[in-house]
């Protein structure tokens, strides 16, 4: 293991770092906008930047780095993050704040980018699946904990927002102290977004579905979990609890619907998330509210990467990471999306609509999954995928994901033949 590790432990210690502070800042601006008496209609416009952000940034990142270098491109992102939470202190403003959030948004995406490309770059292809799950551990375990920074002071006061940008700065030392050389990243893959439409409408819905509910959950259950009687301490344990129900529960479910047929299973757990976030506003007590948020957690993070692997069982395998980068693209552009949606449900009938929102929303998506079942047969390409736990990220990471799969599973020859029918006996079916 230390073999292992100890090539990208910089590396590892840099997201983690960086993931305390943005999961801090993004928990701790919903809670000041509140108490700065915005409207929850305004907070999820602001929130949203952040995530408007993150689509750009999914576009821009690579020629950043390519122009300036990563630890050049990472020092100055991680600047441009560090000083944005400051400047939230200083223009209380909510048109300022958005702003902020764009620019937050699509600093960070690049400096995830630069982290993912070079421990893409660092593991060797036999040690990628392993490296990718410590990073995801990592990256749950650092959102989670970050929740608990937020016992240290209150929402309206400084020390919280210097936090963020101590910790965000502190995430500069392990890279610029790095020796290693420094990898040449790939272009982006071409956008196939259209094509899979045609072919894999579930998976993509159910991208932009889990878009749509985790987008508000990130940014609005802060306002919720105050509403509901949870002080600030609290409202870090209710977002921990959901995080570390998706940390824990997405292996299981996820190995579950390697072996069985995954449509079937993605349509049990979204039916399952939707009852589970409709039973909120009738928990009896914050102890049974916090379960809920742990199983809520648990299989809403799910979908996602379900999701993507549905995707994958339908690719070829030169359409794995452009297909899965367009996944990730579909993904953010819901949950830029969502904070606006949630935001005005929430001001229009009181805050106990952010969990009948996202009730609402896996229920569209169940309706959908079931209707796809009954009328459609999904094709799969030769071998199902392996589901692999993830969140959101850049495409970096997705190819780290999915080389092996690129060389050990799709290597047989006849698996292109087979694609290939199988298309072939599809668009005949459509003519």
């Amino acid at each position: 293991m230390w073999s292992l590790l100890r090539p990208i432990r910089a590396l590892l210690g840099s997201v983690a770092l960086l993931l305390l502070g943005n999961g801090l800042i993004n928990t701790l601006l919903t809670l000041r906008g509140a108490d700065e008496g915005f409207s929850t209609t305004l907070i999820g416009l602001i929130m949203s930047g952040y995530f408007v952000g993150f689509i750009c940034g999914t576009w821009i990142s690579g020629r950043l780095i390519r122009r300036m270098g990563h630890i050049r491109t990472f020092a100055f992102c991680a600047g441009l993050c560090a000083s944005s939470a400051l400047l939230h202190l200083i223009f209380i403003n909510p048109w300022v704040w958005l702003a902020l959030r764009v620019l937050y948004g699509l600093s960070f995406i690049t400096l995830m980018t630069v982290i993912e490309s070079w421990l893409n770059s660092q593991a060797a292809s036999h040690q990628r699946g392993r490296v990718f799950a410590i990073y995801m551990v990592v990256n749950l375990g650092s959102l989670a904990i970050a929740q608990q920074i937020l016992r240290l002071d209150s929402p309206e006061g400084f020390l919280l927002f210097a936090l963020t940008s101590i910790l965000i700065c502190w995430a500069l030392l392990p890279i610029t102290m790095t020796r290693r050389a420094q990898p040449v990243i790939a272009d982006r893959p071409k956008s196939s977004l259209k094509a899979l439409l045609s072919f894999a409408p579930l998976a993509v819905a159910a991208s932009a579905m889990s878009g749509l509910a985790m987008g508000a959950f990130w940014t609005l259950t802060p306002v919720y979990a105050r509403s509901v009687g949870f002080d600030v301490a609290g409202v870090g344990v209710v977002m921990s609890c959901a995080i570390l129900g998706g940390a824990l529960l997405q292996i299981p479910i996820g190995r579950f619907s390697d072996k069985h047929d995954r449509p079937r299973v993605m349509t049990y757990v979204v039916i399952l998330a939707a009852l589970a976030a409709a039973a909120m506003p009738f928990a009896p007590n914050q102890s049974a509210l916090l379960g809920l948020y742990f199983l809520w957690g648990g299989l809403s993070f799910s979908i996602y990467p379900i999701a993507v692997a549905q995707l994958i069982d339908q690719l070829s395998p030169d359409e794995i990471v452009s297909g899965s980068a367009d996944m990730l693209v579909v993904q953010g552009a819901g949950s830029a999306v969502a904070p606006i949606l949630a935001g005005a449900i929430m001001h229009g009938v009181g805050d106990q609509g952010l969990p009948l929102y996202i009730a609402a929303v896996l229920a569209l998506l169940a309706v959908y999954a079931i209707y796809r079942r009954r009328r459609v047969s999904t094709l799969v390409s030769g071998d199902t995928a392996h589901f692999e736990p993830m969140t959101p990220t850049s495409s970096q990471a997705l190819e780290m994901m999915y080389d092996d799969v690129q060389k050990d599973l799709f290597a047989d020859p006849s698996f292109y033949e087979e694609h290939e029918r199988q298309r072939i006996v599809e668009m005949a079916g459509k003519a």
